[in-house]
């Protein structure tokens, strides 16, 4: 099994972050570009991925409650990950993203994923910041 972890601070409340990152409708806004995620009767979704053109039967599920958002493939246990949101006072969040693959065959190597994590959080970050300016003004 191999994991992967990256973590960025985010200028708003955790309860902001975790409802944009939480939001199906809105998740392509943030997810890699190749993944399209299609949601069916929660929790199941189906993950479309553009380079394999394949779709994989997925879970996706919010816990509100502890500002966590929860998947993985629903059959093959191929992979799992999470993303958690913590405040960090003044209004300022982090958000952590934990991935788990836990064959080599659906890990695509760890410069990929930390790539794919580290532009994933910042675009999760300017959705966030619409949203908050939106908000705001």
């Amino acid at each position: 099994m191999t994991e992967y972890e990256r973590s960025r601070a985010m200028p708003a409340l955790p309860e902001h972050v975790f409802d944009q990152a939480a939001n199906v409708g809105q998740l392509e806004s943030w997810l890699p570009d190749e993944l399209h995620v299609h949601a069916e009767d929660p929790p199941a979704v189906t993950v479309h991925e553009d380079q394999t053109d394949q779709d994989t039967p997925a879970f996706l599920r919010p816990r509100p409650d502890q500002m966590r958002l929860e998947w993985g493939a629903r059959h093959d246990g191929g992979y799992t990950g999470h993303l958690q949101v913590a405040g960090l006072g003044s209004g300022t969040s982090e958000v952590t993203v934990h991935l788990s693959f836990l064959d080599d065959e659906h890990d695509p190597g760890e410069r990929a994923v930390q790539e794919a994590l580290d532009r994933s959080l910042e675009r999760l970050e300017e959705q966030v910041l619409l949203r908050v300016d939106n908000v705001g003004g």
